[in-house]
């Protein structure tokens, strides 16, 4: 009697998982569906989208400016999404230091506020910032090279 007992509600309780699985398994199906098919087409249309869509929220002559007057270092990475440019250590003519540095692009604006660079240089095996001064000189190198792309003006060597 006990052991029927025990059958029946074990029985109860997984017909209640099946139900819970089901409605579960259901949502789920939902959800999946409802993020392929935002406009038609699938979850991978998102990562093979056309370049001509995508919109930068970064100035691209700014962005483009930075890696030019930067290009003497080791470029580690670019992110134009976040408008983030991080270069590696690299010597700059006539000094005996590495120095890396990290450029932020963050606006869509060709102005000054929309740059912010950060200068460092190796000193016992750690990264110290340099000073102010250099980063400044940096910024109004990346902001004079964007200019000139503005206007057509290659002086490239």
């Amino acid at each position: 009697m006990i052991l029927g007992v025990l059958l029946t509600a074990l029985a109860a309780c997984s017909s209640e998982n099946e139900a819970e699985r089901t409605a579960a398994t259901e949502l789920q199906r939902q959800q999946v569906d409802a993020v392929q098919r935002p406009s038609g087409g699938t979850i991978w249309d998102l990562f093979n989208r056309p370049d001509e869509n995508v919109d930068f929220a970064v100035n691209k002559y700014l962005w483009t400016a930075a890696l030019d007057v930067l290009s003497f270092l080791p470029l580690e990475g670019a992110d134009p999404f976040s408008g983030i440019i991080t270069t590696g250590w690299g010597g700059v003519a006539g000094a005996s230091v590495p120095y890396r540095a990290t450029v932020y692009v963050t606006s869509p604006a060709l102005e000054a506020r929309s740059l912010r660079v950060a200068v460092f240089r190796q000193s016992g095996g750690r990264a110290v910032a340099v000073s102010d001064a250099v980063a400044e000189q940096i910024e109004d190198a990346i902001l004079t090279r964007a200019r000139q792309l503005r206007v057509g003006v290659d002086n490239r060597r």
